[in-house]
């Protein structure tokens, strides 16, 4: 072949420059990726080996790609949990992203939350519930719980302002709110409704599940909650346009949009968000514990419906209230003695006899999970000069004025304080529930005066 030949472009004929390439690398996520992954499992130093030596021969080939997007895979592990968790709620759409706090943060944009407006939030619950609000750029308003520890929704109404434009009620540690009584107030009032279910992954309100009954639900697929394996969370709702501004907060890059960089589509489709996609390793996990959580969950309700159904009645003792018997996951029990002082004797009774339990008792300390301790909101300080959002001049213009102080809510006050918790194991045999109901019982006789006229452990007995 001439020279000419060797110059003339491959687009006209001529050679390629590059017909292949000589150099061979290794993945960039291979073998030792792969053990490290292998070794937070715990296994013995024996099974590693010789899970090294299977591992090496198969080989690696190109290595995998632990994104989301572009991974060539038919589905790839986001959108296999995000399928779980349409299918588990029932829900048009489901969003992954890196946790529970992401959820929230993503979904109060979604629902308009921004300068200027007030979101109603529990007085217990996580503070990340009101954090979210404040990184929105909203402002958290406390609403007071009752008997349940759940939002009571007989005090909604007294916390909306002309600047209030959504309701976030958290489903307490395993129970649920009264989302009736929640609906009710929304409703009459035109506001969004998101509901943080962190804590009660799978718990139900009159057959439907937490998280499919308001515009908007927020989960926390973790290591720290029942259900999920490291960090994650995700957004579910029925309303397309929701979906996509959670998008945009979740995934700014625009990578969940048909075409990527095109124009907007419609008003306020594109806006500046940030980075919340999950890991494939995390999303692989969470999957997997989606589909098994049913299973986790009627043993969770087993245990506790058989320890609840052997405790005596105590004049002195007053039982947490139950929204929905059959809907709360029920992973702890709670009750109310009549003193802190009780609490603490009885908490430390309870330990004696091989309970675990707590109690907060005189000298509890700060805690994020009761609204006076949650300092990075009750103290009102941005993280600039400018004291965003709580003097932001579109707050104070429509006459916003926070101000946090215990006392605010008073039954939270008290209750938070008073309570005495007894973790429950979905894992306890039967005969593990008739030992604590004895040991409860043993304790509770110790204390306290026994009165069939109590108030009943479980609704309607």
């Amino acid at each position: 072949m001439s020279h000419r030949d060797e110059q003339r472009l491959a687009l006209r004929g001529g050679m390629q420059a590059v017909s292949r390439l000589v150099g061979k690398g290794e993945p960039k996520i291979g073998i030792e990726e792969f053990m490290a992954v292998a070794t937070r499992f715990g296994l013995s130093p024996a099974a590693l080996k010789r899970i090294r030596a299977i591992v090496k021969q198969e080989g690696m080939g190109a290595g995998p790609f632990l994104a989301n997007y572009y991974s060539g895979l038919k589905e790839t592990a986001n959108q296999a949990f995000e399928r779980a968790g349409r299918e588990m709620f029932g829900a048009r759409y489901a969003l992954a992203v890196s946790s529970g706090t992401g959820a929230l943060h993503s979904a109060f944009v979604a629902a308009g939350v921004g300068p200027g407006t007030e979101v109603i939030c529990p007085a217990i619950g996580f503070f990340a519930t009101a954090a979210a609000v404040v990184m929105a750029k909203g402002i958290p308003v406390f609403c007071d719980v009752d008997e349940s520890m759940q939002m009571d929704p007989r005090k909604i109404e007294q916390c909306i302002t002309k600047r209030t434009v959504a309701l976030a009620p958290t489903h307490w540690q395993g129970g649920i709110c009264d989302m009736a009584g929640v609906m009710r107030v929304a409703r009459r009032h035109r506001l969004r409704v998101i509901e943080d279910c962190a804590q009660s992954f799978g718990s139900t309100f009159r057959g439907k599940l937490a998280g499919t009954i308001g515009d908007l639900g927020c989960f926390s697929i973790s290591a720290y909650k029942i259900v999920g394996g490291g960090e994650g969370g995700m957004v579910i709702t029925d309303d397309e346009r929701l979906w996509a501004r959670a998008n945009q907060v979740a995934e700014c890059g625009g990578l969940w949009r048909p075409e990527r960089f095109a124009p907007a589509r419609y008003p306020r489709e594109l806006f500046c968000g940030t980075n919340y996609r999950l890991s494939e390793l995390e999303a692989a996990i969470d999957a997997v514990q989606i589909r098994r959580s049913p299973a986790m969950i009627r043993r969770f309700r087993t245990v506790r419906r058989r320890i609840l159904n052997r405790l005596q009645r105590y004049r002195d003792i007053v039982p947490q209230k139950i929204n929905d018997l059959d809907g709360e996951v029920g992973y702890a029990l709670r009750f109310f003695p009549s003193s802190l002082k009780l609490s603490r004797e009885i908490a430390q009774a309870l330990v004696a006899e091989g309970i675990a339990a707590s109690a907060r008792g005189e000298q509890g300390a700060p805690d994020w999970h009761q609204y006076s301790f949650m300092f990075p909101v009750t103290d009102r300080v941005g993280p600039t000069d400018d004291n965003c959002p709580f003097e932001c001049p579109l707050y104070l213009k429509a006459g916003g004025k926070a101000r946090y102080s215990r006392g605010d809510c008073p039954v939270a006050d008290d209750l938070f304080d008073r309570c005495v918790t007894v973790p429950l194991n979905q894992w306890f045999s039967a005969q593990d529930c008739r030992n604590y109901a004895a040991g409860i019982n043993k304790v509770l006789s110790a204390f306290c005066t026994r009165d069939d006229k109590a108030r009943a452990w479980l609704p309607g007995k």
